[in-house]
This record gives C-alpha cells, structure tokens and sequence, in this order.
C-alpha cells in the first residue's frame, strides 16, 4: 500500500471516528479541548494522519492551520491526490502576472462543506468518507501496462 493510500485510509477512520467539521477553524471543539479528539475537517484529518499528532491551533487560528498543513509534502500529497479525484477544479491564486498556483487545501475543504450547485446540499459525511477511501483505492489498484 502507498503512503498516500495509508495516509487517506487513515483520515477516512479520523472523521469517522470523531466527525467532519466544516465550520470555521479546522477542528471543532471537544470537550478534551485536543483537536486530535474533536470534529476534524477533511485536510486537518489528513494532517493527522500523515503527521500523527493533532495540534490545537486548527481549534483557533486558521491561517496558522493552513501554514503548518502546506508545509507538510505527505499531507500536502494526499490533498493534491483527493483534489484531483473531485469532480470540480481547485481554484487557483495570481503568484506573478504569468504564475499561478493550485489552492488544494481550500478546494478539499470546501467541497466538503459547501454544495456543488445551489439547489444541493454539502455532501454528508458518509459521502465525504466514500470519496475518500475510493480515492485511496485507486492509487492501490494495479496499473494496467501498455501493450
């Protein structure tokens, strides 16, 4: 199994077991006050997944959550491998008049908090977790060699 399998099981079991969060921050509150034991949006699951460890700054700074989430290559890799398997284009930001750069971490966490559409609702949890796992699935699947 890859890394990036492993790590995206592993977040799947995070929401699973303690919720998706898609209110501000990027752990909800608990009453351990540890965002490694509270409601988790989907990056910061990964976060913890990759890493280990749940820091409670997503409880209560998100540009600093965003900071430490970016400068983690696993986590980073397995948000780039989940982005890419949504059925939307991440957005992207203006670098330099002729650079721009992927927002994955706004893309997955959006996805699993807003609708597609207007007249839809956010995807559930059971949705988010099925995507998820499927996404790990296929990064484990055999590739088929080219005659």
């Amino acid at each position: 199994m890859s890394e990036t399998a492993r790590i995206l099981q592993q977040a799947a079991r995070l929401i699973g077991t303690y919720g998706l969060h898609t209110g501000p921050q990027f752990a909800g509150l608990s009453e351990s006050f540890s965002s490694l034991h509270a409601p988790l949006d989907v990056c910061a699951a990964i976060y913890i997944a990759a890493e280990g460890k749940g820091p409670s700054v997503f409880q209560r700074d998100e540009d600093a959550s965003l900071r430490l989430i970016e400068c983690s290559a696993p986590t980073m890799q397995a948000i780039r491998v989940l982005s890419n398997a949504l059925d939307t284009e991440p957005p992207f930001i203006q670098i330099t008049d002729d650079h721009t750069v992927a927002e994955y971490v706004q893309h997955v966490s959006r996805w699993a908090s807003t609708p597609q559409f207007s007249d839809e609702q956010p995807p559930t949890e059971a949705e988010v977790i099925g995507r998820i796992l499927r996404t790990a699935d296929t990064l484990d699947a055999p590739r088929a060699l080219a005659a």
